[in-house]
Order: C-alpha cells, then sequence, then structure tokens
C-alpha cells in the first residue's frame, strides 16, 4: 500500500474496513521525512485488531500482518521476507522501488494499493505488478486529499479497479477467494483451443486484431483471462465470451491485457554479457568497418532492450576507434508500443 500527501486518512478508512482475517499480508510504505518519529503503528492499531508492526530487517511475511516501512529506510520484499537499508540521498520513490521487488517475488500474488499522495511514485511500480499478473487498485480521484499519485496510476491504465478507500478492503477479498479457487481457464493452449470458449475468444481476438494467441504463452493466456473474468465478476467462460461479442471495449482490453510486456534496461544480465562479450564484437569485424550493420529487435514493447543494445553498439564502436554503422529497429505487435 503506497501512500503520501494525505493518505492518513485513506489509511483510516482502509483499515477501518478491514476484516480481522483475510489470509494476506499487508505492507504500508509512505513518504516521511528522514527526520520525521513516526507513529503510525499507533494510529493504525486504532483502526484495526489486525497486529501492525514497524518492519525490520530480514522480517518474514506472515498472513493477517500490517508491516510498516520505518523512516530512514528503503524497502524490499525478496525470498518472502522485507528487507532493509538506510535511504541513500538524492530522488527517493520507495513505492516504485518496494512495488517492483514485489512484483519479481510474489508475481501474481502481489497486490498494489495506491492511496492519496502529491507526485507519482507509485506510477512504475503498479506497472511492474500488472505485468507480473499482479492486481491494482488504485484510490479513486474524488475521495483523495491529494489526488497526484493517484491520477498518475490510473493514467498507466493499469488499474484493474478505481476505489474510495472503503470500499478496497472487500474488493481486495473478492481477489484473494478468487485466487485460492484455483485456475478458471486451462493452462496448455492445445486443451484451451478445444473448450467451445477459449475457441472462441481466440476467434474474435483474431476476427478482430488479425491476431492468432492460440500459440501464445500458456501462463500470460491463463493470468490475463482470469483477470478479465474476476473484473467482470463472473467466473463462467460463457458468460465471458457473449460479453466480448457485445462489448468491443471489453475485446480491446483482453487484447491490451495479453500483450503487456515486461520490459526494462539491460534485462537479463546474463544474455547482455554475452552480447557484450562474444556476439558484438564478430558482427562488428564481419562488417570490416565499410559494410552497415542492422540489428532487429522484434517484440520491443516500450523499447528498453533496443535501446541497450544501441548503448553496447556504440560503445564496441568506440572502443575500436571505428566509425558507427549500425542501425537499430524495433518492432512489436501491439500497435501502442
Amino acid at each position: 500500500i503506497g501512500a503520501s500527501a494525505g493518505g492518513l486518512e485513506a489509511l483510516e478508512q482502509f483499515f477501518r474496513h478491514l476484516p480481522e482475517s483475510t489470509g494476506m499480508a499487508f505492507i504500508v510504505v509512505q513518504h516521511l521525512s528522514p527526520d520525521f518519529e513516526s507513529q503510525m503503528d499507533e494510529l493504525i492499531a486504532r483502526w484495526t485488531t489486525v497486529p501492525v508492526s514497524v518492519a525490520e530487517h530480514e522480517t518474514p511475511l506472515e498472513p493477517d500482518h500490517i508491516y510498516l516501512m520505518p523512516p530512514r529506510s528503503e524497502i524490499i520484499a525478496s525470498g518472502g521476507r522485507l528487507l532493509l537499508k538506510d535511504r541513500s540521498d538524492g530522488l527517493a520513490l520507495p513505492i516504485d522501488q518496494f512495488l517492483r521487488s514485489l512484483a519479481h517475488d510474489l508475481g501474481d500474488r502481489s497486490v498494489a494499493v495506491i492511496l492519496s499522495g502529491t507526485g507519482s511514485d507509485g506510477s512504475r511500480g503498479v506497472k511492474e505488478v500488472h505485468e507480473s499478473g499482479g492486481f491494482v487498485i488504485v484510490q479513486s480521484e474524488e475521495s483523495a486529499k491529494f489526488d497526484g499519485m493517484p491520477r498518475s496510476a490510473i493514467d498507466t491504465g493499469m488499474a484493474d479497479l478505481v476505489l474510495p478507500p472503503r470500499d478496497i478492503p472487500a474488493a481486495l477479498v473478492r481477489h484473494a477467494d478468487h485466487q485460492d479457487q484455483g485456475p478458471l481457464v486451462a493452462v496448455d493452449p492445445s486443451e484451451a483451443v478445444k473448450e467451445g470458449g477459449m475457441r472462441a475468444v481466440f476467434g474474435l481476438l483474431r476476427e478482430q486484431f488479425g491476431m492468432d494467441f492460440s500459440l501464445y504463452k500458456p501462463g500470460t493466456i491463463s493470468r490475463r483471462m482470469e483477470r478479465r473474468l474476476l473484473l467482470n465478476q463472473t467466473s463462467d467462460l460463457g458468460d465471458y465470451v457473449d460479453r466480448l461479442r457485445k462489448d468491443p471495449g471489453e475485446l480491446d482490453a483482453l487484447y491490451k491485457d495479453l500483450l503487456i510486456g515486461v520490459t526494462e534496461f539491460f534485462r537479463d544480465d546474463a544474455s547482455f554479457d554475452v552480447l557484450e562479450r562474444d556476439v558484438i564484437p564478430k558482427l562488428i569485424e564481419d562488417t570490416g568497418g565499410e559494410r552497415e550493420l542492422r540489428i532487429w529487435v522484434a517484440g520491443c514493447a516500450t523499447g528498453q532492450e533496443a535501446y541497450s543494445l544501441a548503448m553496447l553498439l556504440i560503445e564496441a564502436f568506440e572502443r575500436r576507434g571505428m566509425p558507427n554503422r549500425a542501425k537499430v529497429f524495433a518492432t512489436d505487435v501491439h500497435r501502442a508500443s
């Protein structure tokens, strides 16, 4: 749960409406001045019977507990534990940093909640939670004392639900109950195609967007379909197919959900090390310094991989004292990318 200016009121509304037993762990990440001695644990304890504690280094995450980020600290999730370090100087984006770690650690078990605050902290983190298959809820702008953070999170297009704080706990419980029911759609695409419902879904997508998703990544298909079923408050695939036939907006939302790309600069360290050490030098040598070297990044998402390769190429040409004769092309079937 990320909160900043005006977040105290939102947190009060959230925790006053939180059931005692949900099976979830809650981590509150706030913007706090380094010299601010927080009494947030005492405040939250007035609003809920769920145990509240200030996180310590290597605190294990347990269900039905609330953990608070201490002042003068940065916090991440790793291996089901909370890890702390002293806050570094410079621009602090503690919510983005924590949500990014949460997405990597827990994948589709992660949930991001963005409450009142100024600025845009959290907007990058919700993208990673969404892309990992997690769930994103944002406080409605009209209910927020400061709407900067909620508006930035909503503008990403990654928010699954936009609600006033008092309604968020009930939505979380519905989401958790849905998760515990297990998969609603077949994970194996070869099996999914045999089902009338999934065959119809793939057919509608192919007809509207010219893309055949029947051989797409099975885990992604399963997670994204479950998300759309949950958001449409149904567990019946047939009902959802009827909705897709009648509602072009929902078909477009499913299409965009399926094509969200997970990317970052130099994302796979080992692969980029091999490119830099073994592949790019040989490619440059093969050009003889005369011919143009062309690199094509297919499935470029928002472009970080293409720019990463461009950096390696520039450095490799400079090391050899050769003119930079390289072009990088980047494409993606997702038109917005």
